[in-house]
């Protein structure tokens, strides 16, 4: 589409720019190191500055700098500014790409109970099972292989891609995504010990997802023995997440791949977690705090915390202790010539 047909898309957004005299049209967009000609990229800070002299893009978001809005010009690139350049790139992929989804329609293999209720304009693919008493909203998107337990209910728009699983009686929202492999309310990992060995306790509860939740490719989110896990709206999981029975996470945050929460974990509203945290058995996490790649987190963190190192500290004070770990062969070296020299006195 033409550039000035995106500014107009973007309204509010897009009130900063410069148009070119001949209008560009653009066919994709790129990384501003890949972009080509009729490419639109984006600059999000200074530390690729130096690439706008060098693109070949044919236009670009900008941040609000004046002197890399000149520089464009000078090139004769179009440009938009803004205070959110990542923000609104991420807009404009949407104008040239949406995610498949098929037409509404139900597969002829699908297997569907005559119990279950289904809404308007959905789609159920190739294979799916859908059983007892199953509550499904209006166009909602389920692939194929998708087997959905009894008295599951799932709300409006919310799309279930191929192979994953929802246990019974989990309650998923609107607007939801579950990606493939993804196991929503399956038992939790509930197991008395006794003499002989072990006695299952068994897991009544439920596993609630909020509207608007992501859960990512083979990542598992499971019911406890009673009460429920309940993940709050908006927040996002990515791929290899394991959240145990009993969790309760807020709104608005963001878990990435290989982190895992043992039973009865409470972690407040946008909340962080890079990759490969591990949250131990019913710990608290604040509002607004962020825990850093494979942090070991084993008793509370207050909100705002930054965290790091396991088990978890302050992320300044796990710098620091960092910098004199490196040390350490060094320190050892001078404490055994102290030694010598104090022995020989």
């Amino acid at each position: 589409m033409k550039f000035s047909e995106i500014v107009q898309k973007l309204g509010d957004s897009a009130t900063n720019n410069s148009l070119p005299e001949n209008d560009v049209e653009l066919t994709r967009v790129a990384a501003i190191d890949e972009a080509t000609a009729n490419t639109l990229s984006y600059i999000e800070g200074g530390k690729f500055a130096s690439q706008v002299a060098k693109t070949s893009a044919s236009a670009l978001i900008l941040p609000q700098n004046e002197a890399l809005q000149a520089q464009a010009q000078e090139r004769d690139i179009a440009w938009i500014s803004t205070s959110e350049p990542r923000l609104l790139f991420a807009k404009v992929i949407a104008l040239f790409y949406q995610p498949y989804r098929p037409m509404p329609g139900i597969h002829p293999t699908a297997v569907i109970h005559p119990t279950a209720q289904i809404g308007k304009d959905v789609y159920i693919g190739a294979h799916v099972v859908i059983e007892a008493d199953v509550q499904i909203g209006d166009r909602v998107c389920i692939h194929p292989n998708v087997v959905v337990y009894p008295q599951v209910q799932i709300g409006s728009r919310t799309t279930l891609h191929a192979n994953c699983t929802i246990s019974e009686r989990a309650l998923i929202g609107c607007d939801c995504v579950i990606h493939s492999g993804a196991v929503i309310g399956a038992e939790g990992f509930g197991f008395v010990p006794i003499s002989t060995g072990w006695y299952k306790m068994e897991q009544s509860g439920i596993t609630v997802l909020e509207d608007g939740v992501e859960v990512g490719c083979n990542s598992t989110i499971d019911r406890p023995s009673v009460g429920e896990t309940r993940i709050g709206k908006q927040t996002k999981i990515d791929n290899l997440v394991q959240i145990g029975h009993g969790c309760q996470v807020g709104e608005n945050c963001a878990i990435a791949a290989q982190v895992g929460f043992a039973g009865g974990v409470t972690v407040g509203n946008r909340v962080i977690f890079a990759g490969q945290v591990g949250v131990a058995n019913q710990a608290k996490v604040g509002n607004g705090a962020i825990a850093a790649a494979r942090a070991g987190i084993l008793s509370d963190v207050e909100p705002g915390a930054i965290v790091s190192g396991t088990p978890a500290i302050s992320h300044k004070l796990h710098i620091k202790a960092a910098v004199v770990y490196s040390r350490l062969p060094e320190m050892y070296q001078a404490i055994k010539k102290l030694q010598k020299r104090l022995g020989e006195k």
